[in-house]
């Protein structure tokens, strides 16, 4: 910020020095006779006239050099926190869609999400991304810039959240037909509520035994278990989200829907209807196996 503020004064100033010069250079004109109409101006070099040029330029390099060392110096300040990263987060885009895996150095405690990320307030964050086909960018405005996500190249940047919050993420680089609708949401939680958020993303979901959802996870294995994963459960597809925790999260579709019952339901219809060109094709179900999977997936807590 303070950098931003410097160089707009300094610009301020260079642009009010150049007007005030160019002002007394047009209306004082020492010593120049006006010219008849229609004749020639004799071009004059008056005495001094090159010293303004010279003090000009010295000036103003000094001032650009000053600049550009600020400049780099802020550059390699931001580059990294000042700190230790609290954890990292791997990031990878998919058409049109977030995979998030939480790592650690004990692999029983990694896992995998999707299109929400949670993160600790007040502590820095550090994330690599992954292109997962074609190039995308990752971008939560309120929080940092945008960072490409190019296939075959992991790029890291970092970030961090000053107080909890949930802020708006979009993928800002074109890359296809549902591009716009490529969004998610990095939610800053207190460290304490992030703790327990991670524990219980560690845990399977419940498995309730009604004989209702029972036959609904069969369902949903049998038409959605090739490319979802559940854990604990049978599903162990690597193709879409891992929908472990599905009902936990905000949203649906890479941010594109409220998770609410009504669109839940449209969703796994018919994919294609809200979001043509998505990798999730149309399921060949019937109405009752739709209300089966819908009551399985509504226990995914």
């Amino acid at each position: 910020m303070a950098l931003t503020w410097g160089v707009l004064l300094v610009s301020i100033a260079v642009t009010i020095a150049i007007a005030v010069l160019l002002a007394v250079g047009l209306w004082h004109r020492p010593g120049i006779k006006p010219s008849a109409p229609g004749a020639a101006l004799e071009v004059q070099r008056t005495q001094g006239g090159l010293r303004w040029v010279w003090i000009g330029v010295a000036v103003s390099s000094l001032i650009l050099l000053g600049s550009v060392a600020w400049t780099m110096q802020v550059l390699a300040r931001v580059t990294s926190p000042a700190t230790q990263p609290a954890l990292t987060i791997e990031v990878t885009g998919r058409q049109w869609w977030w995979q998030i895996r939480y790592l650690s150095a004990d692999p029983s405690r990694s896992f995998t999400t999707a299109n929400e990320i949670h993160i600790p307030a007040g502590v820095p964050v550090l994330f690599r991304l992954v292109g997962g086909d074609v190039i995308h960018s990752f971008w939560v405005p309120a929080l940092f810039g945008k960072t490409d996500v190019i296939p075959g190249q992991t790029n890291e940047t970092w970030l961090q959240a000053r107080a909890p919050g949930v802020y708006q993420g979009q993928c800002t680089e074109y890359c296809g037909l549902q591009h716009a609708r490529m969004g998610f949401l990095l939610i800053a939680d207190t460290p304490a509520a992030f703790q327990d958020w991670w524990a219980h993303q560690l845990q399977s979901p419940a498995q309730a035994m009604s004989p209702e959802v029972n036959v609904g996870r069969s369902s949903f294995n049998v038409h959605c278990g090739s490319c979802h994963a559940v854990r604990g459960t049978d599903a162990a597809g690597v193709l879409g989200p891992d929908l472990s925790h599905l009902m936990t999260h905000r949203t649906l579709a890479a941010g594109m829907l409220a998770n609410d019952a009504a669109n839940l339901t449209h969703w796994i219809s018919d994919p294609q209807a809200l979001k043509p060109g998505s990798m999730m094709p149309k399921p060949d179900i019937t109405a009752a196996e739709l209300a089966e999977i819908h009551s399985y997936v509504d226990t995914l807590n």
